[in-house]
């Protein structure tokens, strides 16, 4: 069994790790050269890629709004464990394309956990530990639970976030409901006007409202926003929300995987998840509301003082939420979970 804390590691490799940006920080970490690959899901998504090409597969998929350098102090910690680490953009951020103008422009949870498994396929990676949060977490949800002969173990912030959309319209309590005034925002044309003229700013304000007490720095944001200078940025953002609340249809090639996940599928391979303490939009829980979506080992844990951007806040917490599944028995079985991340 490893031991979850950056104190186990050996000085020589602490000392190797990219700085965390902090306040005085002019060039926070990032994730570069690209890598490129077509899909099956009509993109050419951009990826970066570290650690040996037979290490254990690891892919790390971030959110909104962020971009693959949330994962940039993660990459070594799990590197240097002899992981191979894969992290794709999302469709529509970076420099990940669609190949064609007229495929739709769908950020539904079935193509997004689809886009998973065709990177999968097109760089010949057969299993993989899944590992994400916000948007991630939709995706290697997805990706978990109808293709779990695809996955070595699943990773993610706030537990289970796949949509049945027949409660798409059934209301939170009017705080919740507050708290995602930006779902209700771009479901309007002034919404998407706002996002398309200012998306740094969007960005910024998000950053602000959802992860209590997070001082990140310009420096990182600036970074961050190279990220949605995409061309189908907007229109990716605007339909992931409005998809979820049924104002945008999605795409027919998907019809058939968006019915599926409306019953909400289980998860049967080993998970660790994680609710942070000072993410905003979804209150932390000690994980028994969503048990029943766990089929296989499974532990959960609260993240004291971590907003959304769990990657970036604590890369160290993330890494060791990866080594920590990696650890647990395929299926079930007898396990322990450790005391903390």
């Amino acid at each position: 069994m490893r031991l979850f804390s950056l104190l186990s590691l050996p000085i020589w490799l602490v000392s190797t790790l990219p700085a965390i940006t902090t306040a005085s920080d002019a060039s926070p970490p990032h994730l570069t050269p690209l890598k490129y690959a077509n899909t099956s899901t009509l993109l050419n998504v951009a990826y970066y890629e570290a650690g040996p090409s037979n290490g254990s597969a690891v892919i790390l998929v971030h959110g909104f709004p962020y971009s693959i350098d949330a994962f940039a102090s993660v990459v070594p910690l799990l590197t240097e464990q002899g992981y191979r680490v894969i992290v794709p953009y999302l469709r529509g951020y970076g420099e990940t394309s669609f190949l064609h103008p007229y495929t739709p422009r769908s950020a539904e949870q079935a193509a997004l956990g689809s886009d998973l498994i065709a990177l999968m396929d097109a760089i010949h990676v057969d299993k993989a530990i899944f590992a994400g949060y916000d948007w991630g977490t939709v995706v290697v949800n997805v990706a978990a639970a109808v293709w779990p002969e695809r996955c070595n173990g699943h990773v993610a912030a706030n537990s289970y976030l796949i949509q049945n959309r027949s409660t798409a319209w059934v209301p939170l309590d009017p705080d919740s409901e507050a708290l995602r005034w930006y779902y209700y925002v771009f479901l309007t044309a002034r919404g998407a006007a706002g996002l398309a003229s200012d998306p740094k700013g969007w960005a910024r304000s998000l950053w602000q409202k959802n992860s209590i007490g997070w001082n990140f720095t310009e420096a990182y944001l600036d970074l961050t926003a190279t990220a949605f200078e995409n061309p189908d940025y907007v229109d990716i953002v605007l339909n992931f929300y409005r998809n979820r609340l049924l104002y945008a249809p999605g795409d027919p090639a998907y019809a058939d995987l968006a019915a599926r996940l409306d019953a909400q599928p289980s998860i049967s391979v080993r998970s660790v998840t994680f609710d942070p303490d000072n993410s905003v939009v979804f209150p932390p829980t000690n994980g028994t509301a969503t048990a029943k979506y766990f089929t296989g080992p499974r532990c959960h844990f609260e993240l004291p003082g971590v907003g959304e951007n769990v990657p970036y806040q604590a890369p160290e917490t993330f890494a060791n939420a990866i080594f920590a599944v990696d650890d647990l028995p395929l299926k079930g079985g007898h396990y322990v979970c450790p005391q903390s991340l």
